[in-house]
């Protein structure tokens, strides 16, 4: 007889639950978890401006090529596990000597107002590029820009096709970031 009550109390749990999860959906206000991750984008799109903005996204160095397929400066606020990330990137090939990338964000990002945080945790492969991450303080806001090499994989692995740029040159990427909340933002791993 208690294997069957502790059934009932488990059913009566499950049916509240159910009801809890189903009024919400009837009375349009969505779960907890819901309500939460919902707001993490919106009204960010100055913000993303803000990011768009920058200099250092248009700038680079001699011989540095944008590839077809990555014409246009990429932005906008992506969320993951809750957290919501702005997030604005151009993508461009070198056919030169990849230390003048290096060289050249040092320089530029310098002059934008830009602090050399960290080498980035990406590891060089094949003699890629090896990663950069900066940060810049506004307020009680930090911004991050990371400038790292572009892999097949990494391509692969956002559904893009690399273009023939990419076979005669080092890939790259020139990528700022914030956190949708204002908390500070670190350049990726």
């Amino acid at each position: 007889m208690a294997l069957h009550a502790g059934i009932g109390r488990c059913a009566a749990l499950l049916l509240t639950v159910a009801v809890a999860v189903a009024t919400g959906v009837l009375t349009g206000c969505g779960p907890i978890a819901d309500a939460a991750s919902a707001s993490g984008c919106d009204g960010t799109e100055s913000r993303v401006e803000k990011l768009e903005s920058y200099g250092v996204l248009g700038s680079r160095p001699e011989g540095a090529v944008v590839p077809k397929g990555f014409e246009e400066r990429e932005s906008g606020c992506w969320q993951d596990s809750g957290e919501a990330q702005l997030y604005a990137s151009r993508t461009y090939v070198l056919r030169g000597d990849k230390t003048e990338v290096a060289a050249h964000y040092r320089t530029v990002a310098a002059q934008e107002g830009w602090k050399l945080s960290r080498p980035s945790r990406r590891t060089p492969e094949g003699g890629q590029l090896a990663g950069l991450c900066f940060t810049l303080t506004e307020g009680d806001r930090a911004t991050a820009l990371d400038v790292y090499s572009l892999t097949k994989e990494i391509l692969e692995a956002e559904e893009r096709k690399p273009g023939p740029e990419f076979d005669s040159g080092s890939g790259y990427r020139v990528e700022i970031t914030a956190a949708a909340d204002g908390s500070p933002a670190d350049c990726s791993a």
